[in-house]
């Protein structure tokens, strides 16, 4: 078996911790990219509340007119 000195163990240790470096900043970049996400999702569910919001509106606008004009649902019979 091959004699492992402090110099070989220093030397696998520096190539680790580079190794880890790495990964740091690798996830360092991944934590950003998941709150542009993450910020992105926030802005398309606050869009679909709005139109929810405006959809209401539309709806009971709708409704004010249907029954200005008496209008109603229920099927005619024509024969």
């Amino acid at each position: 078996m091959a004699e492992v000195s402090n110099e070989l163990i220093f030397e696998v240790l520096k190539q680790v911790q580079h190794r880890l470096d790495k990964v740091d900043h690798k996830v360092d970049e991944l934590k950003s990219e998941m709150n542009a996400v993450r910020g992105y999702l926030i802005s398309m569910q606050q869009d679909v509340q709005n139109v929810y919001a405006i959809l209401g509106r539309f709806d009971g606008r709708l409704e004010h007119i249907e029954r200005r004009l008496d209008l109603n649902d229920a099927p005619t019979m024509s024969t």
